[in-house]
């Protein structure tokens, strides 16, 4: 586990996704001297829950869910166990010119979060990670 990763319950849902994220900002990035900005943390939460939820419904299920605090943010971490990249990965985070039910996702992923990196795993799948940037309060 990198420097800073928390052991992570096993987390099943994007809700729980998003809980754990939250506790561990208010718990252990904010201090007495430094306090997320709210509308960062919804960004987090935000980011939390697509990765979360495409691995459950496109990944073949989520296999794990890492957070890693640092100075400048939140670094997540999520396995899935499908080997498939998505298309639009590493695109340009522009929004769909119609709606179709989906495909809003990635492009509010690339919006929110810095050093997007999707590595194959070694028995099979992939993880995606991100670092979701953190602003302290004026």
């Amino acid at each position: 586990m990198p420097r800073g990763t928390l052991a992570t319950p096993h987390v099943t849902t994007a809700a729980e996704a998003r809980e754990y994220a939250r506790s561990m900002v208010r718990q252990r990035w904010d201090t007495a001297s430094r306090t997320a900005r709210e509308e960062d943390v919804v960004d987090l939460l935000l980011v939390v829950s697509e990765l979360v939820t495409n691995a459950i419904r496109h990944g073949d299920g989520l296999a794990a869910f890492e957070v890693a605090l640092t100075p400048d943010g939140v670094r997540l971490a999520v396995h899935d166990n499908s080997d498939d990249i998505p298309d639009v990965a590493y695109g340009s985070g522009a929004l769909p010119v119609s709606h179709h039910g989906n495909g809003y996702g990635w492009p509010l992923i690339i919006r929110l979060a810095r050093e997007i990196v999707i590595d194959r795993r070694g028995g099979g799948g992939k993880t995606i990670s991100v670092l979701v940037p953190l602003r302290a309060t004026p």
